[in-house]
C-alpha cells in the first residue's frame, strides 16, 4: 500500500502536493509515537526515550543540514514533532510565501548535546531565522560547513547580514504558530531565547502583541548571540531524572 502511494504520488502530483502529503505523513508518522516518548529531567539535565527524529523538509520547512540530520542531532520527544509539523501545516496559510529552516534538536536519546548547554530531553529545537534577499525574495538562510552550518553567521542590530534580511514579520506568525499548536496538544512554550536587540522589532509585527502576552522571553544574556537562530524550550510534563 506504501508503496502504491508513493508511485501514484511521483507520476501524478504537482510539487506542492507533494509536499502537503509529506507533511500530512510526518505528522501521522509522528502521532503514532506520541504516546512512547518520555523525557526526563530538564533542557539542562535530561534524558529522552524513544525519541523521534524530524522529517528532512516539507513544503515550506527543512533542516539546516543533511550531514547534521545523518548524524542524528535532530530528534525530539514525539509532541515536539507533532507540534512543529502542526505549526508548519499552518504557516502555508498564515504565511504563504515564507521558507523556514528548522536547526539542531538533541539525540535520540536524549543527553550532553555539545556544544549545546541544553536540548538534553527533547524539548528543545533551533530554528534559523526566516530571511529575504536583497529584492524581497523569502529565500534559505545559507547553512553549510564553512559556516558551521550556519551557526557562525552573524546578523547585525538591524537584522541584516549581507544582503539576507530578516522577516520579522515571518519569525514572529512562526512563534504565533507553534504556541497555539503547543497549547492544543496540551503542551506550551516555556522560553523562547533570541537577540535582544531584535525584540522591539518582533513585538511590532501584526503577532507582536499575541507574543508579547502568551510568551516568555529570555532576560539575561545568554552565552552565545541568537541572532541567526531563535531557540525556544517546549513545556512538556517530564519524569525526574
Amino acid at each position: 500500500m506504501e508503496i502504491w502511494l508513493i508511485q501514484y504520488a511521483k507520476s501524478a502530483l504537482s510539487s506542492i502536493a507533494k509536499g502537503c502529503l509529506s507533511l500530512i505523513a510526518a505528522l501521522a508518522a509522528v502521532t503514532a509515537y506520541a504516546a512512547d516518548s518520555q523525557c526526563y529531567g530538564t533542557v539542562s539535565r535530561g534524558r529522552l526515550t524513544s525519541g523521534v527524529q524530524l522529517p528532512g523538509d516539507g513544503a515550506n520547512f527543512a533542516a539546516y543540514s543533511a550531514l547534521g540530520t545523518a548524524a542524528g542531532r535532530t530528534y525530539v520527544h514525539a509532541k515536539v514533532a507533532e507540534i512543529l509539523a502542526a505549526s508548519y501545516a499552518a504557516l502555508q496559510s498564515s504565511s504563504p510565501d515564507a521558507s523556514y529552516v528548522y536547526g539542531e534538536t538533541g539525540w535520540q536519546p536524549g543527553g550532553q548535546f555539545k556544544p549545546h548547554r541544553t536540548h538534553q530531553n527533547g524539548l528543545s529545537v533551533d530554528f534559523f531565522v526566516p530571511v529575504r534577499n536583497a529584492a524581497g525574495q523569502p529565500v534559505a538562510l545559507p547553512t553549510s560547513v564553512a559556516n558551521r552550518l550556519g551557526y557562525d553567521i552573524e546578523f547585525n542590530a538591524q537584522g541584516q547580514f549581507g544582503n539576507y534580511r530578516i522577516d520579522f514579520a515571518a519569525l514572529s506568525d512562526h512563534l504565533r504558530q507553534l504556541h497555539l499548536a503547543a497549547k492544543a496538544r496540551g503542551a506550551g512554550i516555556a522560553l523562547v531565547i533570541i537577540e535582544p536587540a531584535f525584540l522591539p522589532r518582533l513585538f511590532a509585527t501584526p503577532s507582536g502583541a499575541y507574543l508579547q502576552k502568551n510568551l516568555r522571553f529570555m532576560k539575561a544574556k545568554p552565552w552565545v548571540r541568537h541572532d541567526e537562530h531563535y531557540h525556544v524550550d517546549f513545556a512538556v510534563a517530564c519524569k525526574p531524572m
